[in-house]
């Protein structure tokens, strides 16, 4: 058993997508194929269920993934610690609104080993200090592209509902958007998030309908505060809102499929900092995380 097919298991794990997980690992398709291949010959079982259309873990996949992850967490740590990355060297960190406790558990995992320097500014200005040396790797949401900059996807962020909690919807277990048509939205500025309000925006055309426009916030707590008098709404990431308490406000999970934004980390392809793997594998979250 090799690393590299270890990591070619968890990358078509999260990816969900042979092709995906090649472009991801910088390697051609049949590459990762074969190696999976081999991994699963040598367990003695399948490790995804593959189909034209679709990719899915087995049963033994599922209990795999896990291990997997920790192995190669393990590695990233070991290898750390003979390549010059002392204990105690600062790493610069972009941070952006919305981590929520994905950040606390992110900093539990380093601090052991990397002391963390977090600055949060807008992703404009984020990415400048990545481009200049000024920050090591910042986290960003959607997609982005930059000839100089390597994007790397480190989760996926769900996006829930918050509303009232009077609001008619609040007992619902799960909202669906056509529920959601009557009430005001509260979103950000366009500017200041396009990814987030252009998924919204675009989920709720694709439900049917134009949402109605509601007070533009640019502070999430203003925000909730409102919401909790009225019968607007607006989404949060799940992550935030496991740290949000509010007895006036409900967080709910949108229905079907749902809505979610994926995080990646912004490095320097050129100058990719030390501690990236060990920030890699900090980053490794799954459902028991959660």
């Amino acid at each position: 058993m090799e690393l590299r097919q270890l990591r070619y298991f968890v990358t078509v794990a999260e990816e969900l997508h042979f092709g995906r997980a090649a472009e991801r690992l910088h390697i051609v398709q049949p590459a990762v194929s074969q190696q999976v291949r081999h991994l699963e010959r040598e367990l003695g079982v399948e490790l995804f269920d593959r189909s034209p259309r679709r990719v899915v873990l087995t049963e033994a996949g599922a209990r795999f993934l896990p291990e997997a992850r920790e192995v190669l967490a393990a590695a990233a740590r070991a290898k750390a610690a003979i390549t010059g990355y002392v204990a105690g060297a600062t790493l610069r960190l972009g941070t952006s609104t919305g981590l929520g406790d994905h950040l606390d558990r992110l900093m539990e995992r380093l601090a052991p080993q990397v002391r963390v320097e977090t600055v949060s500014a807008a992703t404009r200005t984020r990415v400048e200090q990545v481009l200049d040396g000024r920050l090591d790797a910042t986290f960003v949401r959607g997609p982005f592209e930059h000839p100089e900059l390597q994007r790397i996807p480190v989760w996926d962020d769900p996006l829930l509902v918050a509303l009232a909690a009077r609001h008619p919807l609040a007992d619902t277990p799960e909202i669906a958007l056509p529920d959601l048509a009557p009430y005001p939205l509260r979103l950000t500025e366009r500017r200041a998030n396009t990814p987030l309000v252009d998924l919204v925006v675009g989920a709720c055309h694709e439900a049917g309908f134009e949402p109605v426009p509601g007070p533009v916030s640019t502070a999430l707590g203003d925000t909730l505060a409102m919401i909790g008098s009225d019968t607007s709404w607006t989404v949060v990431y799940a992550a935030h809102a496991r740290q949000l308490r509010s007895a006036r406000v409900r967080f709910c999970p949108i229905a079907g499929e749902g809505l979610s934004l994926t995080t990646a980390l912004l490095v320097r392809r050129a100058a990719p900092p030390p501690a990236l793997e060990i920030l890699l594998a900090a980053c490794e979250f799954d459902d028991h995380d959660s």
